[in-house]
């Protein structure tokens, strides 16, 4: 029996049935979260000490740790990254043609 494969999009959301503006944003904010997520572990504290760093609870900094996308928009994201010392750039081109 042959195992069928679907090359995919490029963004898991829009993979999964998403609209594909939510689906572009939805990959942004999910990038944005994955590098805050990896500079907050290379600073080795807790959370409460990044909450403090961040200017938020330690609950909302546990919202980002578990990856509640939907708790954080691409501007707070942005923000945070910010204040771990990060500089935001952003690259915008043309779309795929489809094959």
């Amino acid at each position: 029996m042959a195992i069928k494969i679907t090359r995919g999009s490029g963004n898991v959301f829009t993979d999964l049935g998403f609209p594909s503006d939510e689906a572009a944003n939805l990959q942004l904010r999910s990038d944005l979260i994955i590098q805050l997520r990896k500079r907050l572990a290379m600073l080795g504290d807790t959370q409460s000490e990044w909450a403090a760093l961040l200017g938020v609870s330690q609950p909302r900094v546990s919202d980002l740790l578990r990856g509640k996308i939907e708790r954080f928009s691409v501007d707070t994201l942005i923000a945070f990254l910010g204040k771990t010392g990060a500089e935001v750039r952003l690259t915008v081109r043309n779309k795929r043609q489809a094959a």
